[in-house]
C-alpha cells in the first residue's frame, strides 16, 4: 500500500492540465467516459476514441454538457483491428487534431462480458485477449514516438494500461495466450489483464533501459459498476432493477466515476513513478493508493514471454531507438 498521505491528492481538485493533451481508448462509456471528463475538468484536451460512431458522438456531447468549455475531440478507433489502431494513430501523429502534442494515452477499451464460446477478430486473434491486450501493445508501438516528442526535463508523458483485480484470483500464467485449447469465458478475461498488467510493467523497463522519457504506469478500478455510477444520457442509463441490485453491492461496489480515480491519478500524479501500480485504497473500492500486482502478471519471465509473443502476432517491435532521438 502507498506510504503517501491520504489527503496529499483530491481527484475533485486535480492539478491543471491546461495545454497537455491525452487519449483514452473506449472513451464513449463507463470507465473511459468519467476518465475523459475528469481530464477535461482540469483543463486538458482530451481526444475520445471509440468504434462506435454514434456512441462516441453521445459520449463526447454528453461530456459538453457536463464540462462547460471542455476541449475535446473524437477518435475512431478499434483495438481489436490493427488497421483500425494504424489509421488512428497515423491521425494523432499527422497533427489532424486541434493539439499536435500527445502527453499520454490511457489503455482502457476492452471486452469484459467475454463471449461464451471463443471468438477470433478479422485477423484471426482470440477477441478478448486481442482487444485488452494486443490491440493496446499495437496502439503503444505506434504513438510511442508522439509521446517521446513531449518529454521535457520537467514532464514525462505517460501511458496507463487497465489491469483488473481479478488477476488477484488466479494463477492464469499465460501459457496460451489466444486460448487455442481450454477456452473459458472468466479464464479469457482474467488472463486478457495478466497479459496486460505483464506488458505494462515490461514496457516500464524496456522504455528505462532504451532511455525514453515515457513511463509506463499499470492502474485497476477495483469492482466499479454501472448501477452506482451517475447517470449519463447516451453513456450510462441503467434501469431500476440494475440500479437495486447494484446497489445490494455497496460494501463492496463503487461506480465507475470513481473507479476512474486510481486511472487519472496513474496519469498525472507527477510523484509516481513508472512500473508502479495503482488502484483503489480497499481494493474494491476507496480512493486512490498504490498496490503489489499479482506475482503472475509481475514475474520478469511472463513479461518477456508474453511481449515477445505480442511482438509476434502483431509483427512489429516497438520504436525505442527512434523514440529516444524524437525526445533529444
Amino acid at each position: 500500500m502507498s506510504t503517501r498521505a491520504a489527503d496529499a491528492w483530491d481527484p475533485r481538485d486535480l492539478p491543471p492540465q491546461d495545454g497537455r493533451s491525452y487519449l483514452v481508448t473506449g472513451a464513449n462509456a463507463g470507465l473511459g467516459f468519467f476518465t475523459s471528463e475528469k481530464l477535461a475538468r482540469a483543463g486538458a484536451h482530451v481526444i475520445m476514441s471509440g468504434r462506435h460512431p454514434n456512441r462516441l458522438q453521445a459520449a463526447h456531447d454528453a461530456l459538453e454538457a457536463r464540462v462547460p468549455g471542455a476541449s475535446v475531440e473524437t477518435l475512431l478507433l478499434d483495438v481489436a483491428n490493427p488497421g483500425s489502431i494504424r489509421a488512428a494513430a497515423a491521425s494523432v501523429r499527422g497533427g489532424l487534431f486541434q493539439r499536435a502534442r500527445l502527453d499520454g494515452v490511457v489503455f482502457n477499451a476492452g471486452v469484459v462480458h467475454t463471449p461464451h464460446a471463443r471468438e477470433t477478430t478479422r485477423d484471426g486473434r482470440e477477441l478478448v485477449f486481442a482487444t485488452n491486450a494486443l490491440g493496446h501493445f499495437v496502439l503503444g508501438a505506434e504513438l510511442l514516438t508522439q509521446l517521446a516528442k513531449a518529454a521535457t526535463p520537467r514532464h514525462r508523458p505517460r501511458m496507463v494500461w487497465l489491469g483488473s483485480v481479478s488477476t488477484l484470483l488466479g494463477r492464469y500464467a499465460p501459457e496460451d495466450p489466444q486460448l487455442e485449447s481450454g477456452y473459458g469465458g472468466w479464464k479469457a478475461y482474467v488472463q486478457s489483464k495478466v497479459a496486460v498488467q505483464a506488458l505494462g510493467f515490461e514496457a516500464d523497463a524496456r522504455l528505462r533501459d532504451a532511455g525514453v522519457p515515457v513511463d509506463s504506469v499499470v492502474a485497476h478500478p477495483g469492482y466499479s459498476i454501472g448501477g452506482r455510477s451517475p447517470r449519463v444520457t447516451g453513456v450510462n442509463e441503467p434501469g431500476l432493477l440494475k440500479r437495486l441490485r447494484d446497489g445490494l453491492q455497496a460494501p463492496i461496489a463503487q461506480g465507475k466515476d470513481t473507479g476512474a480515480d486510481p486511472i487519472v491519478r496513474a496519469l498525472l500524479d507527477p510523484s509516481i513513478e513508472g512500473g508502479e501500480y495503482w488502484g483503489p485504497r480497499l481494493l474494491t473500492r476507496g480512493e486512490p493508493a498504490r498496490q503489489r500486482p499479482s506475482a503472475t502478471s509481475s514475474d520478469p519471465e511472463v513479461r518477456a514471454r508474453l511481449w515477445e509473443a505480442c511482438e509476434h502476432l502483431a509483427g512489429l517491435t516497438w520504436p525505442f531507438e527512434k523514440a529516444a532521438r524524437a525526445a533529444r
